[in-house]
């Protein structure tokens, strides 16, 4: 059953059981279709990768509609606060989240690198590597310096940066024009409505394409492990343990404590995101489950205005996985082409990746391509070391978007609650309720913020009612959120 906002509400308030079980739920579909994609890539390779289109496809149809989904939302989420004053309060706010869990996610891997060292003993020669595989990629016109990956935000053409399907161009057309329409007003209120109704449209066929996931995961699991096979783990097995143990960390320490500090549970956040991380765990893409994941934070509590702010942006400004990945994956190379980095150096990678992670896309590859400029930025490590990384990158992708889409859901809760944007009591009931399907929705059905009205309402007060659980929750919600006009 689809998680409604109506509905929502009366399972926070206990007149309804979280969920009625029809048939095989959307978790256990991808979870079949990622095992018999993987058993077929295990037992007949060759035809297995025949597979890769089923993936690939569903990946380009999500990302098809990421671009849409990210100016609308951003647009009509911007227009819908009206007070500037507030967008900027709000944007600031996840900015500096954003930099300082990086920050730590970077100097997490650094340690992890140094405690592990997982390319010593390798004693790779750069000379003898071939670049080949790398050429394509490397060719490939990139910003480089400062100014550069500044000027790399400004897209060529209005219509330029969509069709090439870069997010941080699309995310700053959304917040130029979400900015522009806050300050014309009632002027621009038709215009407001039109683009919240293309957004219902944008999340309806989302809706449609969403059920093709278990084929997508179906044929990207089937390719990843029939195109690279099993044993190809082996040889860097010390690198894979080392990525998946810092990120398993990195979510239930660092992003389980700053849930701890306000009141909820890691465990229980994972598990009401159950749907949307096996989506990802199948396709390798964060982006896959995005517009899910927007729905479900609404439905937690989280403010719709913040939410289609704080999410969209995450998706560039707050990649944790990444983070880790790159600063692990930077001094394996290092390590394995006995490369001695001083602190100095170590200092300016970091400084470099800081830049560098903002802009990679939450989709397949983008870790590796990100890897490749940063080296190449600061020369102190040969690039084709990286070719060392090419058969298991693959494999590590699924941790780097399964990390991002967790930091991302946390980043959003913490800014909500930060602005007094999130209805912590129903945000407890809601996750105690366990995981639930939910409706593709665009933001602003599922949560607590009215954007014509610009203020915020409990559920309580949504449902004009104080008596019994309902007023309870009303009184609960009175507690921890006051609205903001």
């Amino acid at each position: 059953m689809e998680l409604t906002p109506e509905r929502a509400e009366r399972i926070a308030e206990g007149e309804e059981p979280p969920y009625t079980k029809r048939g095989p739920s959307l978790y256990i579909q991808v979870i079949i279709a990622i095992a018999f994609g993987g058993l077929l890539g295990w037992l007949h390779p060759e035809g297995a990768i025949t597979m890769k289109p089923l993936g690939d496809g569903f990946v380009k149809l999500i990302k098809m509609l990421i671009g849409p989904i990210v100016f609308t939302t951003v647009a009509v989420g911007i227009a819908g606060m009206k007070d500037l004053k507030k967008v900027g309060r709000v944007g600031g706010k996840a900015l500096v989240y954003f930099e300082a869990m990086t920050t730590v996610a970077l100097l997490i891997g650094l340690a992890v690198a140094h405690l592990v060292r997982p390319g010593a003993g390798i004693h790779a020669v750069a000379a003898n590597m071939d670049s080949s595989a790398l050429d394509k990629t490397l060719s490939a016109s990139r910003p480089r310096g400062f100014v550069e990956h500044l000027l790399a935000l400004i897209p060529n053409t209005f219509v330029g940066a969509f069709v090439d399907g870069d997010v941080l161009q699309i995310l700053l057309l959304g917040v130029l024009l979400g900015v522009a329409l806050a300050g014309l007003g009632e002027r621009a209120a038709g215009l407001s409505k039109l683009l919240e109704q293309f957004a219902t449209a944008i999340f309806a066929i989302v809706g449609i394409v969403m059920r093709l996931s278990p084929l997508g995961a179906f044929g990207a699991m089937a390719f990843t492990i029939g195109k690279y096979g099993v044993g190809t783990l082996g040889s860097l097995a010390k690198l894979m343990a080392a990525f998946y143990v810092t990120a398993l960390l990195f979510v239930f320490l660092v992003l389980g404590a700053v849930m701890r500090a306000l009141g909820l549970s890691i465990v229980k956040l994972l598990k009401f995101l159950r749907e949307e991380l096996v989506i990802v765990l199948g396709t390798s893409s964060s982006e896959s489950a995005l517009p899910r994941l927007m729905g479900k934070l609404e439905a937690l509590g989280c403010a719709p205005a913040v939410v289609r702010l704080v999410v969209p942006t995450g998706y560039s400004f707050n990649l944790d996985g990444t983070a880790i990945y790159l600063t692990l994956a930077a001094l394996f190379v290092a390590q394995a082409l006995d490369v001695s980095l001083s602190p100095g150096d170590e200092l300016r990678l970091l400084l470099v990746l800081l830049l560098t992670s903002k802009g990679a896309a939450a989709v397949t590859g983008s870790g590796f391509v990100t890897l490749a400029a940063t080296l190449s930025s600061t020369g102190t490590v040969p690039v084709v070391g990286i070719t060392l990384l090419l058969g298991v990158d693959r494999f590590m992708s699924e941790a780097r978007a399964l990390t991002n889409i967790v930091g991302n859901a946390v980043a959003t809760i913490v800014v909500a609650r930060w602005e007094k944007q999130l209805d912590l009591g129903q945000a407890k009931r809601i996750l105690d309720a366990g995981p639930m399907p939910v409706a593709e929705r665009p933001a602003g059905e599922h949560g607590r913020v009215s954007t014509e009205s610009g203020s915020s309402a409990s559920p309580g007060e949504r449902g004009g009612g104080a008596g019994g659980a309902g007023g309870q929750a009303e009184k609960e919600a009175e507690e921890v959120v006051k609205p903001i006009q």
